[in-house]
C-alpha cells in the first residue's frame, strides 16, 4: 500500500503559543498581569475583530478594571497574558473563522481555535449535567464549578474522525451532503462512538455513509475543530473503486471516483467553499456550465489537508 503524509500540518494544529496550564489556578498572578494584558472579542456568531495585520486585540484595561468573571485565559505570547470574552457584538472589521482564518498567522488562527471551543463550551454549560444546578467559571476559565456541591466541570471535545478514501491508485472519493451546494465535496466524517476505536469507526462511518466496506484506515493526524469543539483525526483508508456505492444514512447524496489530475487542477485553482460569499471582490466559481465540478473545503480545513496529501503522493 502507497503510504502518504500531510505536505504541512492543518492550520488549526500549528498554534506554539504557551496556554499556561499552570498557573490558571493562581489568581494573584493573573490579576496582577491584567493590567498588561490583552484581550480578543468574540461575538454570539464566532465573529472576532482584525486589523491590518492579525487578529485585533483590544488592551485589557479598555476592557474591565479587572478580570470579568467570563474571560477565558489563551496563553502567554511574550511575557503579554493573552484572554478571550464573550461580547454582544465586535466593533468594527470582523470575521469568521470558517471563512478568514485561513489569513492568520499559524499561533493565531490556534488562538482562535482555542477561543471558539472554549467560549462555545461556556455558553452550554451554565447548568451542571448532573444535577442541574448553576456553575460558574474558575481557573481563568477552563473549568466551571457547581455552585452548591463544588463539583468541578471541564471542558469536553468531541472526538470525530475524518477520512480521504482513495483506490489505492489514481482516484479518490469524495462526497457531497444534502444541505451543500452542488460541486461542494469533501472527505467523509463522523463523531466515534462509545466502545469504538478510531478504526472502527472509520470502516462503521463510510459503510453508512457510501455502502463501502474500506479497509487499512491509517492515521495521519489532528487539529481542533471548533464549532462547536470537536477534534477531528485524520485518517486515509482504501476502498475498492468497483463496489457500488450506497448512501445508507441518507446524509451523503452524491459522491465521485475523482481522478488524481482533476483533484490537483482544483487544489491549483485556489478556488475553496464559501470564496464568493460575501467577499467583495470574490468571484462565484460555481456559476456557468463550464464552471469545474469540484470546489474544495477551505485552507483551515483538515479535510483540504487531506486530499492535498493525497493528490500529491506521487509528485
Amino acid at each position: 500500500m502507497a503510504t502518504f503524509e500531510f505536505v504541512e500540518s492543518p492550520l488549526l494544529s500549528r498554534s506554539t503559543i504557551d496556554r499556561a496550564d499552570e498557573i490558571r489556578h493562581d489568581t494573584e498572578l493573573l490579576a496582577g498581569a491584567w493590567p498588561q494584558a490583552k484581550v480578543l472579542e468574540i461575538d454570539p456568531d464566532g465573529r472576532y475583530g482584525v486589523g491590518e495585520n492579525g487578529l485585533r486585540w483590544r488592551p485589557a484595561l479598555d476592557v474591565a478594571p479587572e478580570i470579568p468573571a467570563t474571560a477565558v485565559l489563551l496563553g502567554i505570547d511574550d511575557g503579554v497574558y493573552l484572554w478571550t470574552i464573550r461580547v454582544p457584538s465586535v466593533e468594527g472589521r470582523a470575521a469568521d473563522a470558517r471563512r478568514s482564518a485561513g489569513r492568520l498567522s499559524g499561533d493565531e488562527a490556534g488562538l482562535v481555535s482555542t477561543a471558539l471551543g472554549m467560549l462555545n463550551w461556556h455558553d452550554a454549560a451554565a447548568f451542571s449535567p448532573v444535577d442541574g444546578n448553576p456553575t460558574e467559571p474558575v481557573k481563568a476559565g477552563w473549568t466551571r464549578r457547581n455552585t452548591v456541591t463544588g463539583r468541578e466541570e471541564f471542558p469536553r471535545t468531541d472526538a470525530a474522525i475524518i477520512t480521504v478514501v482513495h483506490d489505492g491508485a489514481d482516484h479518490v472519493l469524495l462526497g457531497r451532503q444534502s444541505g451543500w451546494p452542488e460541486k461542494w465535496f469533501s472527505t467523509f466524517a463522523g463523531f466515534v462512538e462509545p466502545g469504538e476505536s478510531l478504526e472502527q469507526c472509520v470502516v462503521r462511518e463510510l459503510h453508512e455513509e457510501t455502502g463501502l466496506d474500506v479497509f487499512e484506515p491509517r492515521y495521519l493526524g489532528s487539529q481542533p475543530w471548533p464549532f462547536p469543539r470537536s477534534l477531528m483525526l485524520g485518517f486515509e483508508a482504501r476502498a475498492d473503486r468497483d463496489q457500488p456505492l450506497n448512501f445508507l444514512d441518507g446524509e451523503i447524496t452524491e459522491a465521485i471516483w475523482f481522478p488524481r489530475e482533476e483533484v490537483l487542477a482544483a487544489l491549483a485553482s485556489g478556488d475553496e467553499w464559501l470564496r464568493g460569499q460575501g467577499e467583495p471582490g470574490q468571484s462565484d466559481a460555481d456559476a456557468g456550465p463550464d464552471a469545474p465540478r469540484l470546489r474544495l473545503p477551505g485552507s483551515i480545513s483538515i479535510a483540504r489537508q487531506l486530499v492535498t496529501a493525497w493528490a500529491h503522493d506521487k509528485d
